[in-house]
């Protein structure tokens, strides 16, 4: 069943991530600092490399957790009546909370900050960014997943579900899709939108450590994380890492290794925050 559900997961990201590389282009929101095929090139690997990763470990991965959870009797909603629905829509609401509070913590705890900022290190942002994050990261973002899964027991179709449009949200609100003005303030009161999360990969500090949502916009007001506009503008505002303002981002060596080879992260981690 698993692996029926990630060909049909793939598919559908596949489409958005050609739909929206369409839609960016025609509608662009920012100028790009750096041409796309580098860029793009090496973001995609990355993702094709975490990927990769993610299938050598088998069965740990979240929809299988929650199918050992159902099966073993196991789990809060497996110990609960509640309905259906009711179970369905708790589910989703408290896995998404768990992934704010994981970004929170990838930007306040050094040794995550320094695998997370590989993601935060690309100049420009578009659908691309959306899947630019280190293999490791992957890892240990599916491996929190499943933490959080076998205590919650949540049915499989949740999980994938939740799965399903937290890589579509990532897809559209890192793309560099530009929205009327009146949808964008629409859809933000519901949804992470391009123009909010475009405010949390600004080279300003404190707009990096702002707008940590995926999908529900609600976690950032609620918490006192949320930055409606970067202070310089859209147009104006610098994309990335103010101390890898270079060509190096777009190389995929550079970035595999850039958790481990900076030796001033530390001090870099602590004036980040």
């Amino acid at each position: 069943m698993t692996d029926d559900l990630a060909v049909y997961g793939f598919a559908c990201s596949g489409l958005l991530f050609v739909l929206l590389v369409l839609l960016e282009t025609v509608f662009p929101r920012k100028k790009r600092s750096m041409a796309r095929s580098g860029r793009w090139r090496t973001n995609i690997i990355i993702i094709l490399i975490g990927s990769v990763g993610v299938r050598l470990m088998g069965p740990v991965v979240a929809i299988s957790a929650a199918v050992f959870a159902a099966h073993n009797d196991f789990g809060l909603f497996n110990w609960t009546s509640l309905p259906g629905w009711l179970e369905f829509a708790l589910a989703l609401i408290l896995l998404d909370l768990a992934l704010y509070l994981q970004h929170l913590m990838t930007h306040k705890i050094a040794l995550l900050w320094a695998i997370h900022k590989v993601h935060h290190a690309d100049r420009d942002i578009d659908v691309t960014t959306g899947v630019r994050f280190h293999p490791i990261e992957i890892i240990l973002s599916m491996l929190y997943k499943c933490a959080l899964v076998l205590p919650l027991g949540p049915s499989p179709l949740a999980v994938f579900t939740f799965a399903m449009i937290l890589n579509l949200c990532a897809l559209f609100n890192h793309s560099n899709l530009r929205l009327p003005e009146p949808v964008d303030a629409i859809l933000r009161r519901f949804l992470v939108t391009p123009d909010m999360h475009r405010v949390h990969h600004s080279t300003v500090t404190e707009e990096t450590n702002s707008n940590f949502g995926f999908s529900i916009a609600l976690w950032d007001r609620l918490f006192g994380t949320y930055k409606a506009q970067p202070i310089a503008g859209h147009d104006a505002m610098v994309i990335g890492l103010p101390e890898y303002q270079s060509e190096h981002p777009a190389e995929l060596w550079w970035s595999l290794v850039l958790p481990f080879a900076d030796p001033h992260k530390k001090k870099r981690f602590a004036d980040r925050r």
